[in-house]
């Protein structure tokens, strides 16, 4: 499970072309600009999932992303 912080350049990476994320975000290159906490790791049992990554595509309004949406440079 990568683990990124503010300032990291990451490559967001939506697995299903069903999400509704998908067209606009996937294959883009944003940069971290906050890491959040939120409760989905006690539903899903993964504590990973409790960390959202606010993502700043250039030119574009920041979206938060899980873990498994990014991929490091």
């Amino acid at each position: 499970m990568p683990a990124f912080t503010i300032g990291d350049r990451v490559r967001i990476d939506i697995p299903a072309e069903t999400d509704p994320d998908f067209a606009r975000y996937h294959g883009r290159v944003g940069t971290v600009v906050a890491v959040l906490e939120d409760d989905a790791g006690t539903v899903t049992g993964d504590p990973h999932d409790s960390r959202l990554y606010r993502v700043a595509p250039k030119d574009d309004t920041p979206h938060d992303l899980r873990w498994r949406d990014l991929r490091p440079i």
